[in-house]
């Protein structure tokens, strides 16, 4: 098993070295596809736009993103996933010849374990989502619906290649770590689309589902601390073989990762149950629908522009999570809601 795994390595490290040198060009789209893979995007970006599309889809976006992260984050731990961007340094397996060289890029230098890929798996869990919503709603007609599940299935399938192809390139991942991690996401994706609960979930059990996930992470990893296992060993790796040290951001820490993710699942419990999301829900006109989509945009561009100092890690994890817990809370509740008050007061006006 151990060969096995070794030689995986070697010939991950080979197909990283290749890509790199035959698909130099290409670099500029592999860093794209590896910064639209990210679950940044599905918050910021999908979930927005499908919410004022097709509710549930948002709500089941935000579950399989961040129940599927979380998942991610503890395969990770479990599995103890080596990156070829150090693992290229530190293995005995090249003898005396030298490795292979794998050039690194600003987004390589993640700091938790490789396996699986959490870019791979979010990414096939979010687009596995929204694909079948598409299918699911399309057109009646066989003809018509053969065609969009050929097309559909065929762009699902390129997204995930580039996506794993970049994850490669970047020397991020090894090609197994992101054939689990499509894997992983679509199974994540398949699970949910039988759960029913997450469209009706009280305030209460968004709040005890987030507080679980979070204490269970935290008490696994006080858990295995304790028994001499520490989990953030590859911190040091990062920090060590990163040719940038500027690359190694706090945001890729496994526990920054974690708290994004709770923040944003209590975030949508808080939007999905505020007054001001009852209040505006009923509104479903189309011009209404659009103006949230594009005030939603506008707004979390501005949010995400917010950067915390890493300096105090305590400080830097709480605002993150409060960060995360504004992008749903604004497209569900403050946005709607303003562009109502905002059109009554123009229509009291015209009446006066």
């Amino acid at each position: 098993m151990y060969t096995l795994l070794i030689c995986h390595r070697f010939w991950g490290v080979s197909l990283a070295a290749h890509l790199q040198t035959e698909f130099r060009a290409y670099e500029s789209w592999f860093q794209l596809a590896s910064s639209v893979a990210d679950l940044h995007t599905t918050f910021f970006v999908f979930f927005p736009v499908w919410f004022y599309l097709h509710r549930r889809v948002a709500i089941k976006l935000v579950w399989v993103a961040v129940v599927g992260d979380w998942l991610n984050l503890v395969l990770k731990w479990v599995l103890f996933g080596e990156r070829p961007y150090w693992w290229v340094h530190e293995t005995k397996f090249y003898g005396p010849d030298p490795s292979p060289s794998l050039q690194q890029f600003h987004i390589t230098c993640e700091t938790g374990p490789g396996s699986p890929s959490g870019h791979a798996m979010g990414s096939a869990g979010v687009w596995y989502v929204m694909v079948t919503a598409v299918l699911l709603d399309g057109p009646k007609v066989l003809s018509f619906k053969i065609i969009l599940q050929i097309g559909l299935w065929a762009l699902f399938a390129a997204v995930e290649l580039i996506v794993c192809m970049s994850r490669v390139f970047m020397a991020a991942h090894f090609p197994h770590q992101v054939v689990v991690g499509v894997a992983s996401g679509i199974a994540v994706a398949e699970v949910f689309s039988r759960v029913q609960w997450i469209y009706s979930a009280s305030l209460r059990r968004y709040f005890n589902v987030t507080l679980f996930l979070l204490s269970f992470a935290v008490g696994f990893y006080v858990l295995l601390k304790a028994l001499g296992v520490d989990l953030l060993w590859t911190l040091e790796k990062a920090q060590r073989w990163c040719v940038h040290p500027e690359w190694v951001h706090m945001d890729t820490t496994p526990f920054a990762s974690l708290l994004r993710n709770m923040g944003t699942l209590f975030g949508l419990g808080l939007g999905l149950h505020s007054p001001l999301y009852t209040e505006n829900k009923k509104s479903s006109s189309a011009p209404f629908r659009t103006g949230c989509i594009v005030a939603s945009l506008v707004s979390l561009r501005c949010l995400d522009s917010l950067t915390f100092s890493p300096e105090s890690q305590g400080l830097f994890y709480l605002l993150s999570f409060c960060k995360s817990a504004a992008v749903p809370l604004i497209s569900t509740s403050v946005v709607p809601a303003g562009l109502t008050r905002l059109f009554h007061g123009k229509t009291c006006n015209k009446t006066s």
